[in-house]
Formats: structure tokens, sequence, C-alpha cells
């Protein structure tokens, strides 16, 4: 991310205002910015999202393809993920600038999905040890604005949610050989359980207290963070230290306890607004597409 330089001054009003639970932009430590969502704008995309956190612009495509499962999975499909930062999003990306956030993000998502309470990957199976339906989820970081983890993970779930998968049948032929076949119905499909998908919440700690959502300039006043993976029955499903300073176990448990409440009700308000959407005619929906 664009380092954003400050003054002593500027830093120090960032501190009185997380002290006293007002931020610059009239936010508690716990609130979180405007957040703009929709889905299904992708036409050849099987599902996609895009979301904008306040100056943090996602667009996230999913491709559903068949493919073999993997040896030691034979029973489950699997999810893959890919982030591009965009040039365009911060001049720290140009060249090769964006790899190595975008490989952070990669392997903390895939750490995120890789317990079984998240989501039911045996759904993906077609043929036990032969075919499974493999997920290919696309993220592009168009413009970053601060707290990517959390707006990368919301546009990835909201991006499942809205993925349709074909329907398929198993025939068998001569010679005892399955054979697959794909529905001509491009409405029978069906889609994934999204509900316990986790939802991320990044917790940067500001002089004796944290903070949620954090904006490019409260990042900068912080040495030290956690980004945490929680799912929709609140389990934490993964977490990675951020920043060069330490954390006390005292504030680290904290601010678990805190960032699983947050994921919490983070998800339930995502999986409503998303059944509401998803009840919107096609004419009403408006968003950076339509």
């Amino acid at each position: 991310m664009a380092e954003i330089l400050l003054s002593e001054a500027e830093k120090a009003y960032i501190h009185h205002g997380v002290q006293d639970d007002l931020r610059c932009d009239g936010r508690t430590r716990l609130d979180y910015r405007p957040i703009i969502l929709e889905t299904g704008l992708v036409s050849n995309a099987s599902g996609s999202a895009r979301l904008r956190l306040a100056n943090s612009d996602i667009l996230v495509g999913v491709k559903v393809e068949l493919a073999s499962p993997l040896p030691d999975k034979p029973k489950e499909g699997r999810l893959e993920f890919f982030v591009d930062c965009s040039a365009n999003a911060t001049p720290e990306f140009e060249g090769r600038g964006g790899e190595d956030l975008a490989n952070e993000i990669c392997r903390f998502l895939q750490r995120s999905y890789a317990s079984g309470d998240t989501i039911n990957l045996s759904e993906l199976s077609v043929l036990t040890g032969q075919q499974c339906w493999v997920l290919y989820v696309d993220i592009l970081i168009l413009e970053c604005g601060g707290n990517l983890y959390d707006a990368v993970s919301l546009a990835v779930k909201s991006a499942l949610y809205a993925t349709q998968i074909p329907s398929i049948k198993v025939a068998t032929m001569d010679g005892d050989q399955p054979e697959l076949e794909l529905s001509d119905d491009p409405y029978d499909t069906k889609r994934l359980n999204t509900e316990n998908i986790p939802c991320v919440v990044t917790l940067m700690k500001i002089g004796n207290h944290y903070l949620v959502d954090p904006t490019p300039e409260e990042e900068c006043c912080s040495s030290s963070g956690i980004v945490v993976a929680v799912s929709g029955n609140k389990k934490i499903t993964a977490v990675r230290k951020i920043g060069s300073g330490s954390l006390h176990p005292d504030s680290l448990v904290s601010m678990l306890k805190t960032g699983s409440e947050v994921g919490a009700v983070v998800n339930t308000i995502l999986m409503k607004k998303l059944l509401e959407e998803e009840t919107l005619e096609v004419s009403q929906k408006v968003g950076f597409m339509r």
C-alpha cells in the first residue's frame, strides 16, 4: 500500500480521536465505513460481485470448471484464489509492487477457507476420485483505500453466494463407463451454502485502543494489529499478525474476542443484504456497471 506521510500534529490528532472513541470521520472505534455492493454484473462469469468500501474498490469473478479432484481428497471439489493488484490502484502496485500483497491475501484466503466449518466442498464432487467442480475465484483490486483484507473477503463471499453451478447427471453407458451429462437448461443450476463462509475483520492498535476498518492514515499511526477470519457460526478460522510492533497477550485475547463478535455481525448483515438484492428486479438495481 502507498505510504502516506503524516505530520506529528496529524498523528496526534488521530491518536486523540481514537482515545476519545471519535475518529476523524466521525466513526466510533468499531464502526465500518459505508459499503456499496453489487452482484451478478460480469456476464461471462458463473458468479461475480463488486464491492466498494470507502475508497477500496474490489471486483471478483468466479469461474466454474470440471477437473480431477486432489488425490488426498477424492470426494471434494476445491476453490482456487487469484489476486491481481491493478497498477491503477496505487503507485505502489506498479511493476511488481503488488505481487507480495496479492500473494499474502491469496494465502490468507486459502487458510481461512481450509476449515471444514466454512464450506462443504463435498457439494462440489461429481464423480468420486474422477471429476469435481473447481471454483476459480479471480480478485481484482481496482483501487486501494485501506482495509483491503476485509473488503476482499466481503466481495469474495458475495461472489460465491451469487455463483451458479450447472446441474450435471452421471449416466452409465456401455461397458459400465460413467458419462457426464450437463443440463441444457441454463436455469437448471445449484448454489453453494455460503452462510458460514468467513468474513475478515482487521483490527489495528493505536495507543491503548484498537479499531476496525482502518483508513490509510490510521494504518500509518499503528505499528501492530491482527487480521481475523470469522465464519458465519462465529468460529475463527485464521489469524494473521500485521505490523512490526508487538502485542501484549491480554491485548491479543481481547482483540480476538472483539474480532469474532464484529465478524459475526458483519456476516449477518451481509447475508441479509445479499438476500434483499436477490429479490430486486434487474431494472431496480443500481450499481457501478448499470
